[in-house]
């Protein structure tokens, strides 16, 4: 069973930057395409980006650039870098497969407020 480990969240002003990580144990991430998905309260989950195995990348109009997604197959790792941070972007960062197939992570929680 893939285990998903999210980190790198916290509070920030409207117009700050984070970055996020999510560790994935298991080999067979390298093959599969990663997104971060977020959940505000009150609200559905929702992917907001994702990267192909081979690196092609695509974003929600609401965060389109402003957030850029990467990855390390090396390290069996995604990242989410976030600028220009809005209060509309405070939500539970999750990482997970397009479409999603493993258990969720903890999640990391992003809050932008001044």
């Amino acid at each position: 069973q893939v285990q998903l480990v999210e980190s790198g969240g916290g509070l920030v002003q409207p117009g700050g930057s984070l970055r996020l990580s999510c560790a994935a144990s298991g080999s067979i991430f390298n093959f599969k395409t990663m997104g971060w998905y977020r959940q505000a309260p009150g609200k559905q989950r929702e992917l907001v980006t994702r990267i192909t195995s081979g690196g092609s990348t695509n974003y929600a109009d609401s965060v389109k650039g402003r957030f850029t997604i990467s990855r390390d197959n090396a390290k069996n790792t995604v990242y989410l870098q976030m600028n220009s941070l809005k209060p509309e972007d405070t939500a539970v960062y999750y990482c997970n497969t397009v479409p999603y197939a493993w258990s969720w992570g903890q999640g990391t929680q992003v809050t932008v407020s001044s």
